[in-house]
């Protein structure tokens, strides 16, 4: 696609929001009673369900860590979330990539030192792809494990955003993120802090350009905090109504 078919002359991208704009958010806590923590999240329509367990005993005892817990992450993809059907292996590169991104985001969140010989296991699904999968696993995570209740420095929340005609633009659908004239950038912050806990980047994008798509992800990321601490909220209303609190 060119560039002027992913942003009209009135400032409109292709689902017909503006470049600041937000996918729609919808998201819940506590949807596997099997699960420590579990979450459902959807932005736009990238749809991801994450379900925590532990922090537990290691299954490997040579594996443990004395001093803090080890952070296990698998990612694994629907065959059915996109157009192209077909199971990914779990050696899949990609998958890979997700995984390892997400568990060093966490490594650093997570206050590892208060679980020692211990393991805490994210396991995540994607239901539906349509851009953001990496955005869209933190935040579900993030979910999932306050869900948990793993203790964390904060919670992590995570955005992308990218530069089309030279305006920066929030949060890449999948046609967006499948233009090579579109960069791609996903940020994760802590948002008491500010602290980056993730800087990402598919594709190359001018310096002169960084800042602006990073700011706007960074804004995009505080929105998304207040629809996780909402979720939470909820969740924990309707924990007290089934108590008869």
């Amino acid at each position: 696609m060119s560039r002027q078919e992913l942003l009209s002359p009135e400032g409109l991208r292709v689902d017909g929001r503006r470049a600041n704009e937000l996918r729609r958010i919808s998201c819940r806590a506590s949807v596997l009673s099997s699960a420590d923590g579990s979450a459902y999240y959807e932005q736009g329509n990238t749809k991801v369900l994450v379900a925590v367990y532990g922090p537990r005993e290691p299954r490997a005892k040579a594996q443990f860590n004395h001093d803090e817990a080890i952070v296990n992450v698998e990612f694994n993809v629907a065959p059915f979330s996109t157009s192209e059907r077909r199971k990914r292996s779990k050696g899949d590169k990609r998958l890979l990539e997700i995984s390892s991104f997400v568990k060093q985001t966490f490594e650093g969140a997570i206050q590892r030192s208060v679980y020692p010989r211990s393991q805490i296991d994210i396991y995540i699904h994607l239901l539906q792809h349509d851009g953001g999968t990496l955005e869209t696993c933190i935040n579900a995570a993030t979910l999932a494990l306050v869900d948990a209740g793993v203790a964390m420095a904060d919670y992590v929340c995570a955005c992308t955003a990218g530069s089309i005609d030279d305006t920066p633009v929030l949060d890449l659908n999948g046609v967006e993120e499948s233009s090579i004239e579109t960069p791609d950038l996903t940020v994760a912050i802590l948002p008491r802090t500010g602290n980056i806990a993730l800087l990402q980047m598919e594709s190359k994008l001018h310096t002169s350009k960084l800042e602006d798509v990073m700011d706007l992800a960074v804004e995009g990321c505080k929105h998304i905090h207040k629809k996780l601490d909402d979720a939470v909220l909820n969740a924990a209303n309707d924990l007290a109504s089934k108590l008869g609190r």
